[in-house]
């Protein structure tokens, strides 16, 4: 599994209805993305959910490295970068995943913005680490691993590090709002396309 995330902050007066709207009519073509094994497009609104910026910020959980490949150099991101600019690309190896799966009883908790592809997933928290110099990366990994929320809002979660940096990304996708004691910069979901969520191992990815 491998972690991929931009951010694309956006003027304090921007139109974010601009990409509301953008994802309304595109977020579909990555729902049968092959080696796409979850895509979240995300959105932080100033003065939303505590947001001080406006900023459009997709993750994605790939499961294939040649997936992950031919996003980046396919013409999805060639015009999301002709739009926007070409972001800088974060990128995590995957530690671990947790996943629940979609409701089956009924729409979200919380309000989605609109529906996403598997009827589930409307908000998010993302927590980064930089682990210290004397830290075990293993143990720190296992720690995180460990501390996956177990919660009944919970869509899924992940750990990712970041070998370069060793920082360490925990992601949670939430049925219903975020949990007040969950850490992190919190997020809505505009979309959420997972064509090969089910084919993501749970449990430790290594």
């Amino acid at each position: 599994m491998h972690a991929m995330q931009y951010e694309i902050t956006l003027p304090a007066d921007y139109d974010t209805g601009i990409i509301h709207r953008r994802v309304a009519e595109k977020g579909h073509l990555l729902d049968a993305y092959p080696g796409l094994g979850l895509k979240a497009y995300l959105v932080r609104e100033r003065g939303r959910d505590d947001s001080p910026v406006n900023q459009y910020a997709p993750l994605y959980l790939w499961r294939t490295a040649e997936g992950m490949n031919s996003f980046l150099w396919g013409p999805g991101f060639r015009g999301l970068s002709a739009d926007f600019g070409r972001p800088a690309v974060r990128h995590w190896l995957g530690a671990g995943l947790r996943h629940r799966g979609p409701r089956r009883d009924g729409p979200p908790r919380g309000g989605l913005l609109r529906g996403d592809a598997d009827g589930s997933a409307g908000f998010a928290s993302r927590h980064l680490e930089l682990l210290p110099d004397g830290a075990d990366p293993a143990e720190a990994v296992e720690a995180a691993l460990a501390s996956l929320p177990d919660h009944p809002a919970l869509h899924t979660a992940a750990v990712a590090v970041d070998p370069d940096r060793w920082e360490l990304l925990r992601i949670a996708l939430w049925s219903g709002p975020v949990p007040e004691d969950a850490p992190g910069t919190r997020y809505r979901v505009l979309h959420l396309s997972t064509p090969e969520l089910d084919r993501l191992p749970a449990g430790r990815h290594w």
